[in-house]
């Protein structure tokens, strides 16, 4: 399935007025059958769509380890994936009920509540050392690798990587698709997440700071901006929080002591 459609547009550009074809994102709505329930429908981006849901499932809280998937299978021109598990989920599974979520700015619905952060531990501040170049470089590397966003602007990308490797790379419409994408490759791949750092393009949301810390993933930088809540949460569970991480500066809003500014 494509992931980008043409489409004709007029553009004005300095008192020129041409017509020609461009690009649009294909925004794809994706509904996730879990144990033969249909549980909810994702607005998203066609691709990757068994670590986007899986992803999902995990950031949850909703699936533990690999082992519980019983069988996963896409059918994506039908926009639907099939999920079942090895044991019977807890009442989250009820709770969720037939909703869809919107690629924007926040859920709206049950799935978040800030409360969600009493519920996961601190993480050992011991376990990453980067320095600043490096997580400069590695936003440099992120933003080559997304060609989608070259051709049509409108995705986000994400990466999970260590030092200066990028280790699994996704794109999506949703900013907090694309974080699910890449926790969900990492959750199916068995990686290990403590000595990694999570990139982003988009603003850190509370939300996408509480699915890194879930996963005990102690940095979390981004191109763009956190907010307040973000920063709070990431103060109490230790998690580094880096923003507007571009060209030659960056800003360190909690726990700079993972970072190496003297490399």
């Amino acid at each position: 399935m494509d992931l980008s459609i043409e489409n004709k547009i007029v553009r004005y550009n300095r008192g020129e007025i041409e017509e020609l074809d461009d690009f649009l994102i294909r925004e794809y709505a994706l509904t996730i059958f879990l144990n033969e329930k249909e549980f909810l429908t994702l607005l998203c981006s066609p691709q990757s769509l068994n670590y986007l849901t899986v992803g999902f499932l995990v950031s949850e809280g909703l699936l533990k380890k690999p082992e519980e998937i019983k069988e996963i299978e896409v059918a994506a021109e039908d926009g639907v994936v099939r999920v079942e598990t090895n044991k019977k989920l807890d009442m989250r599974e009820k709770l969720h009920g037939k909703r869809t979520l919107t690629t924007g700015c926040g859920k709206g619905t049950v799935f978040y509540n800030v409360l969600d952060s009493l519920g996961t531990k601190k993480l050992n501040k011991d376990n990453l050392k980067i320095g600043a170049e490096e997580v400069l470089t590695l936003i440099k590397k992120m933003s080559r690798q997304s060609e989608l966003f070259k051709q049509t602007g409108g995705v986000h990308s994400c990466c999970l990587a260590k030092q200066e490797e990028i280790l699994i790379f996704h794109e999506d419409v949703g900013r907090h698709n694309a974080v699910d994408k890449v926790i969900g490759e990492a959750f199916m791949k068995g990686n290990d997440l403590q000595d990694k750092i999570l990139l982003t393009s988009g603003r850190i949301s509370s939300e996408m700071l509480l699915k890194a810390a879930k996963q005990e993933i102690p940095i979390v930088a981004s191109r763009s901006a956190p907010t307040n809540l973000t920063v709070k949460i990431a103060e109490e569970l230790n998690l580094t929080v880096i923003g507007f991480a571009r060209g030659r500066r960056l800003n360190v809003y909690t726990h700079s002591d993972r970072i190496d500014f003297n490399e």
